[in-house]
Order: structure tokens, then sequence, then C-alpha cells
């Protein structure tokens, strides 16, 4: 048995086992998830619907309200004018803002005005009285605090994840948490920890419904925003992302429960498994660390856009905002948070939230199911099996079409995923290791190609013509050299008169005559796409029809007899030149099944034809001689070459059987031969019927005239001479 089986495999299973215990985060392959993520992105761009989401707009502190207000940050009192506009103008649904309001507004003087009330001017009451009054105009944060509070509005703050004595110290204040640990009853969830905080002035925050983080920590290695968390923990306190706290608002604050699972780990103990974060009725799917899957809606500008300064001119359509979701963020260069996302690598973090809520809102939030790693060995046991175990036991093309079948089934199983489940189930891994597995079949059967192309190579080229070897081979023609049957036709040539000829010619000499005869006979043989299956001295054997896959073998062999029948005068006069005998040749055409391939031992072997084919053919060459022919066929030749005129000779009874097989004589092809000659043939078949039909008489004055006509065919004076035999001998039974 050959190794390669067994190597291609051992080759694959490995491949398989690798992926194996990738799946299993036993063993990371390079590159891997890197593809995985690559083919995370291509699945988002390709499912994202693109269109405009008129339930969430974002006011855009943009270049056109900085140059109408001034830099950032602008005074609380146009943020306050701004929110007012919003609810009492606009009447929004809720409002969030992608800022951070860390510091106390200065830009109105009271903090100078304080300092000098308390320094040189403390003893001028004027100057207190006046300070007083003009307090609350002055105290922008207060204004701004009033105009938050009572209204479903929610303010942005981060999270720090640095760790170390050198962390900066917390700013402002958090907003109340969603849940703490201590009342989950739970100390092993596995949220996102934060170390520290930059939040809003105590003011603001309190006098907002609530607010949110604005960061997320679970950037991948290769800095794009595909996962945010909805919450973090802080010193054992859950706090929601703004998103979330936005959603939790618009749901009419429902209470926040989280789908926990214990799951065994060690025995004795239990790790809890997060997955889905619910809002009343509504349960968001997310993995264990609290995040999900950003749905994406389509590139940047999905969500509407409206300029900070034409919502204070109440510019802006009001249909655009009512019952609007309105997050505030800015566009400008220098303040624009940007991020790198599967859809664009300059994408606004006001936008990310806007599309989390959306997602939320539509339930579109895809989710890795926990059952994952089972899809991916049913992927792996499927791919195995057919580019294992199946392909190899077809011909090799068929192994690209399964590659291909398999393509497409685990593409259309994963849109499947996708779409109807909203699971994200591997991709690039079960692709990857089709092509892989399909690399090594592909391979292997290439190897076993050239190896068997090359030994049928050397082996063929003792038979056929290397120009017919070589277009065969490049063109792909089909050939067989195992042992197969086939349809053939086979010619067999014989020298007449070897024997004396080796008695009578010098060794070397007879050797130089055999060397030019069979050349040359070769040579034709050859020209006409023929297989030379052996000569042995005087004897020659060549096929049609195999190891080519030749349709009309039948007339290629008919030809090429023809044409050695030609040669064969024409090498009379050069071999009378040197001396030599002139060589006669005699050749049987025989057309039917035989077992076409290679024939020998482990020692020797060549490429052969075997069958009943070939020793009616032998035998009809030898019956050739004593009916006075240079050229004979079967009856298979008859039936495969209609457009041939043929002479029926004789029947030949075939050994061991009582079966009668008819000896025939090409003429010639019809279209080529005159009247005369197929008028000449038809008179002989008459005179053959009557013949058979013991009608002596008849018979015997027609073979009697054609004999006349054409007194060199010896057929004609055999049939004469057996009907006087016959009539002596009236025969009984089958004869003829």
């Amino acid at each position: 048995m050959s190794p390669l089986p067994v190597i291609r495999l051992l080759v694959g299973l490995l491949v398989l086992l690798l992926f194996v215990l990738h799946a299993f985060q036993i063993l990371t392959l390079p590159g891997l998830d890197r593809l995985e993520k690559i083919a995370y992105d291509t699945r988002v761009r390709i499912a994202m619907s693109g269109n405009r989401d008129p339930r969430i707009v974002i006011i855009d502190i943009d270049d056109k309200s900085l140059n109408r207000l001034g830099r950032w940050p602008w005074g609380r009192d146009q943020l306050a004018l701004l929110t007012d506009t919003l609810f009492d103008h606009y009447r929004i649904l809720t409002l969030g803002f992608d800022v951070v309001f860390a510091e106390r507004d200065t830009t109105s003087g009271l903090a100078v005005l304080e300092r000098l009330a308390s320094g040189p001017l403390q003893h001028q009451p004027g100057f207190l009285t006046e300070l007083n009054r003009l307090r609350p105009s002055l105290d922008r944060d207060d204004r701004f605090a009033k105009s938050l509070k009572g209204r479903p509005i929610h303010l942005g703050f981060y999270f720090r994840q640095e760790s170390g004595s050198d962390q900066p110290p917390n700013t402002g204040l958090l907003p109340e948490p969603v849940i703490t640990l201590e009342e989950l009853g739970r100390s092993n969830l596995s949220f996102v920890k934060a170390t520290g905080f930059g939040a809003n002035l105590p003011g603001l925050q309190q006098a907002a419904q609530g607010g949110g983080f604005l960061d997320n920590p679970l950037i991948d290695t290769d800095g794009v925003h595909r996962t945010l968390p909805l919450l973090r923990e802080f010193q054992g306190k859950i706090y929601p992302s703004l998103a979330l706290s936005l959603v939790r608002t618009i749901l009419g604050d429902p209470p926040l429960t989280l789908g926990i699972t214990p799951l065994a780990n060690k025995p004795g103990e239990l790790e809890t498994g997060l997955h889905w974060v619910g809002l009343g009725p509504h349960h968001i799917a997310v993995d264990a660390r609290a995040a999900v899957l950003i749905p994406y809606r389509g590139p940047p500008g999905t969500y509407p856009y409206i300029s900070a300064v034409d919502i204070l001119d109440q510019n802006a359509p009001l249909e655009m905002l009512t019952d609007a979701i309105v997050l505030v963020g800015s566009s400008a260069p220098g303040l624009m948070d940007l991020r790198v996302t599967p859809i664009h690598p300059v994408f606004p973090g006001v936008e990310v939230h806007a599309n989390v809520i959306g997602g939320i809102l539509d339930g579109a939030i895809k989710r890795h199911p926990g059952s994952s790693v089972w899809i991916e060995l049913i992927y792996y046991t499927g791919i195995g099996v057919v580019l294992l175990l199946v392909a190899p036991r077809l011909p090799p093309a068929w192994g690209v079409y399964l590659a291909l079948l398999l393509t497409l089934i685990i593409l259309w199983s994963n849109a499947v995923f996708w779409k109807r489940s909203d699971f994200v189930v591997p991709l690039a891994a079960p692709l990857l290791l089709t092509l892989l597995l399909f690399l090594i079949h592909l391979q292997c059967a290439l190897f076993a190609l050239a190896w068997r192309d090359s030994r049928g190579s050397r082996l063929l080229a003792r038979h056929l013509a290397p120009s017919v070897l070589e277009e065969s081979l490049a063109g792909g023609k089909k050939m067989i050299l195992h042992g197969e049957q086939r349809n053939v036709t086979v010619l067999t040539i014989n020298i007449r008169g070897f024997s004396l000829l080796v008695d009578q010619m010098a060794p070397q000499e007879l050797s130089q005559l055999l060397h030019r005869y069979l050349s040359q006979l070769t040579t034709t043989i050859h020209a006409h796409q023929g297989t030379l299956d052996h000569h042995t001295g005087d004897r020659i054997l060549a096929c049609w029809g195999a190891p080519l896959d030749q349709p009309h073998h039948a007339r290629s062999a008919l030809q090429c007899a023809l044409e050695l029948l030609r040669i064969n005068d024409t090498l009379k006069d050069s071999f009378q030149a040197k001396g030599w005998p002139t060589l006669t040749i005699s050749m049987a055409l025989n057309t039917g099944a035989a077992q076409a391939g290679e024939v020998g031992s482990d020692f020797c072997s060549s490429y052969s034809v075997v069958g009943a084919v070939v020793s009616q053919a032998w035998r009809m060459e030898a019956a050739s001689r004593r009916l006075g022919v240079l050229l004979v066929a079967g009856e298979g030749t008859c039936r495969a070459l209609p457009e041939v005129l043929f002479r029926e000779l004789d029947r030949m009874r075939v050994p061991g059987t009582r079966e009668v097989v008819p000896i025939h004589e090409p003429i010639g092809f019809l279209d080529e031969l005159h009247p005369d000659i197929r008028t000449e043939v038809d008179s002989y078949h008459q005179a053959l019927a009557l013949y058979r039909a013991q009608q002596w008489e008849e018979a015997q004055q027609r073979f009697q005239l054609l004999l006349e006509r054409d007194p060199l065919r010896q057929i004609h004076a055999i049939y004469l001479a057996r009907m006087q035999r016959l009539r002596a001998h009236s025969p009984h039974g089958e004869w003829g």
C-alpha cells in the first residue's frame, strides 16, 4: 500500500487537532484571532443597513457653533439655554451629554469678585450688596444645574484603569450605581473593574437624572472598537454606560436585572457566568464582562447631526427633534472623540453610543453563543470527514467541488446564525481549515499524479510517439495505465518467410534490415497515433483506443494499415539496392473489448492489451496467407467502419467454442472507390451467397467469371477448388 494516503491523513489530522485545541483555548494559533476579527468586520459591513435612524439626533458642537459662541468650553449659561430650548421648544424625549463637566465655569468672573469681597473690598457694603444681587446670574454652574433638574438628562463621565501610586485623584461625583455586588450576592462576576474616575461637578450630577461612563476599556488589540461594556464595577458598585442609562430612562426606568448562570468549575466551587442585562421584560445579550457587540448601523453620519447654534436660534426643523433621543457631542477638530471601528477608521465616539442605543431598542444586539465552541467542532468534524475521508476516494477534481461546497455551506450557515439568531459564530477558522485541508489534499493528489505521470511517461514512452505523449499529457487527455477494459482496435503484423531470412542472412545484416524495416513501420504507427504494443522479431502488435481515448480508433487503425502496405512497396527498391531480400507483410485488424494496462512482474513490465480480440487477430493474420491477401479484418472492425467497403473472405471457428467468425478484406473507403470496384465486390458476394446455398453450378460459373476478370485474386480459385471437393462429398450440417 502506498504511504501517501496515510501521510495525507496524519497531516490532515494534525492540522485538525491544532484547530480544535485553538477552539478550546488550549493552544493559540498565531494570526487566527486576527483573521476572525477581519471576518467579523466584513460581516458587519455587509449586514449594516446604512439607513438613517431619525429616533436619535446628535447636537453637534461644530465649527459653525464655535465661530458663533467662541471656543470650548462654553459658558454653562449657553448650555443651560441649549438644554431649555431642546426640552421647552423642541420637546425632546431625553438628553445625554457626551461631555464631562469636571471643572467649574469661571467665565462670568464670579470667582474674582468673591476674592475681592473677601479681600480689599470686604468693608464696602455697597459692593457686597451688589455682589449678592448678581450672584445668581453670575453662578453659571448653578444656572446649568437648574436647567438639568427634573428632566430626563444623563451626564457622561469616564473611568480610569491605571494602577499604582501615581494614579491621579478622582474628580467630581459619580451618579448613583444601578446595583452593588452586595445586593447581587456575588463577588466573582467578571465586570471590568475601574481604579478611578473623572466625573462631573457634584452640583451638576446631583441635578441630572443619572449618568453613564463614556470610555471603552475593551478596545481590541488592533485598536478597533467592536465591543462596549454596558456595566462596570468600581469599589463593589456597578455603573451603567451612557447608552444603557439613556435606554433605561426611555423604557420608563424599569428595574435592572442580571442573567447569571452558575457554571461548574472545580469540585466544590462555582463560577458564575453573566449572559444578559435585563431592563424589565427586555433582555440585552452580553458576554461575561457585561459587554455587547456594537451594532453598527452604518458609516459616520447615519444618525442626523444638527449644529448647536441652530438649536439656540431655533432654526432646526421641529419635527426632527420632537420626542427624539438627543446626544450632545462634537465633530469639531480637536474636540471630537474619534474611534477606529469595523466600518470606518475615523468614527465619532458619540455615534458609537447612538448605535448602541439604537441596537438595544431594536433588539439587534449580536452575541457569541455559549455553544460556539461546539458549533466550531461540528464545522471541523464535517470538514475533516469530507476532505480527509471522502475526497481521497474520489477523482482529484472532486476535491475542488467538495471544498467549494463546504465553503458555501459554512458561509450559508454562518449567515443563518447571524440573521436569524443574532449569533456570531466563528467563520475564519472553518474557512481556513477548509483551505488548508484542501491544499493538503490537492498537494497529495498532484504529487500522486506527478509520480503516476512520470512513471506512466516512462512506461508509455516505449509505446507512443514522443510528440503524441507530450501532447496527451499537456492536453490532459484521458489515459488509462492500470488494468481496465477498453474497446480497442488491434493490428497484427507478421513478416512472411522470416525463418528463411534468419537462415540466409548474416546476423549483423539481418539486424540492420530489421532495424530499418521495423523503424519505418513503427514511425507509421506512431504517425497515426497508434500504440506500439510490442514487436518480437517478425511479429508486431499495435492498438488504437488505449491508453489514449480515441473515439474513431478503428478508422485510424485501417488508415495506418493501408499506409503500411504502400510503404512496404516503396521499401522494395531500397532493399534491392542493398542486396537485401524483399519483405512481405500480412496484417489483421480486429475491434472489440480488451484488457488494457500495465502487464508484467515487479522486475519487468510493459503496457499491453490482452484478450480474445488479440488472439483472434493473430489467427486471422495466419489465415490471410492461405487466403492470398495481405490485410484482413474482423467482424467488429467491419461494424465500426460502415463507410468502408469490405469483402468477406471466409469464416473461422473460435477454438474451444462452436462460434464462427467471418474474415473480411478491406477494399477501401466508399467515397474514394471507383464504381467498377464496388460492382466487382457485389458480384463476389453474390457468388459467395450461391456457394453457401449449395447452388454449385451457378456459384461455380460466377467464381469462374470473377477469376477470369481478376486472375491474380487467389480467393476465387480457392472457392472453385472447394466446390470441386464439396460436389464430390456433399456437406452435412453447418459449413461454409
